[in-house]
């Protein structure tokens, strides 16, 4: 099997919005994203359930039906880290809407390409709109955490491809672009 990745995927971590207390009035939460072998994490958050990170984390995508896994956990100094919930991110309708190639061009900017609806097999929280804009394709999802009482996370997706990486293709076009 190829080991290059398809191309790498950035997920910006913007905030969390009602998270669940695990302190004694609030939480300190970070996130950490596990797609295969691969772990990244937020900075620690104190004392706020509705955090703001704004942090970019970039993974290489090699397999597009391997999970990306977000968890939310509380930092605790003297004891383990405590969950705060759980969700997927489902990147099949973003891989799609890059499958479209060239056809992109004539998108104009801002232009919702395709709209992805909360389900059961996705951890959407609300309706997810994958954009056209400035050559790039974006997806803002709010997502859903399960194993928990409360708590939503913020992400958008964003898609790289450079050398070394295999690309997104469709049948009837070669690799897609869509690196700044």
């Amino acid at each position: 099997m190829d080991q290059k990745p398809l191309g790498l995927l950035t997920i910006h971590v913007k905030r969390g919005i009602n998270l669940a207390i695990r302190d004694h009035r609030s939480s300190d939460p970070y996130v950490v994203i596990t797609v295969a072998d691969q772990t990244l994490k937020t900075r620690v958050v104190k004392k706020n359930c509705n955090p703001v990170w704004n942090e970019e984390m970039t993974v290489a995508i090699k397999d597009p039906n391997v999970p990306i896994r977000l968890t939310v956990f509380d930092w605790d100094k003297f004891t383990g880290d405590d969950k705060m919930g759980d969700a997927n991110i489902d990147i099949q309708p973003y891989l799609d809407a890059l499958k479209m190639g060239m056809e992109l061009l004539r998108v104009p900017n801002g232009c919702a390409i395709k709209r992805v609806q909360p389900s059961r097999q996705n951890c959407l929280s609300d309706e997810s709109s994958i954009v056209w804009n400035n050559g790039k394709i974006t997806q803002d999802m709010i997502l859903r955490l399960n194993n928990v009482e409360c708590g939503e996370i913020e992400v958008m997706l964003e898609w790289h491809e450079g050398a070394g990486c295999r690309g997104v293709t469709s049948s009837s076009k070669g690799g897609v672009s869509s690196s700044t």
